[in-house]
């Protein structure tokens, strides 16, 4: 089974953008309770979490985290009502777009060499390991 997806990331410009990532970390923020422990959770570290936290409170105009420093009773974090709103909005664009694209996705998909369907018309064998490539950073102007 071809396990196609849609990743989606809003640029605000140059070095500000929300992408599933922040947001995952931001969910684990709001269920785990502290940034150490959604960091935890997501396999980062405490620092990654923290700088990414840090970003968004700088990236809006109001924080989306609200941190409590640690000590003997230990610390914490909790989302703001606008970080849950982020969450909230940014789901939803991510639920819209893929609504809007899921019969072109399956067609782009469909069009794969190797993908089970096509396997299974074709006789053709599945790659053990299929290569991952990207284009991640190289300009297309």
């Amino acid at each position: 089974m071809v396990r196609t997806r849609l990743t989606l990331r809003v640029d605000f410009g140059p070095d500000r953008a929300l992408g599933p990532g922040k947001v995952l970390l931001l969910e684990a923020i709001r269920d785990q309770g502290s940034i150490s422990r959604a960091g935890r959770a997501l396999g980062m570290s405490y620092r990654r979490a923290w700088l990414l936290v840090d970003d968004m409170n700088h990236c809006f105009r109001e924080p989306v985290v609200a941190a409590q420093p640690g000590g003997v009773q230990g610390g914490g974090a909790t989302l703001t009502d606008f970080g849950a709103e982020l969450i909230r909005n940014y789901r939803a664009i991510e639920a819209e777009a893929k609504a809007a694209t899921q019969a072109r996705i399956a067609n782009l998909e469909a069009s794969l060499r190797g993908t089970a369907a096509r396997g299974a018309k074709t006789g053709a064998k599945t790659p053990n390991r299929p290569r991952k490539t990207s284009i991640r950073g190289h300009s297309t102007r």
